[in-house]
């Protein structure tokens, strides 16, 4: 229950298990692995589509969706 709680883990979750290259086996949160990939791999990118709020994030979804701008 501890480590669990340390993880952010919820019933359902996806755990990760790697050895890092001391040869300890790691435990982490999937989810919030994925999610830390995507945001360094996204970086920057909100500034340069000019995108600040969820209005800006609608209105990008929109203009993709139906070619509306």
């Amino acid at each position: 229950v501890e480590i669990r709680r340390l993880l952010g883990l919820k019933s359902g979750d996806k755990i990760l298990f790697f050895q890092n290259q001391g040869g300890e086996v790691v435990l982490s949160n999937a989810s919030a692995t994925a999610i830390r990939k995507a945001q360094t791999a996204f970086g920057g990118l909100a500034e340069e589509l000019g995108v600040s709020d969820e209005e800006d994030v609608q209105a990008l979804v929109d203009e993709v969706r139906y070619g509306k701008g």
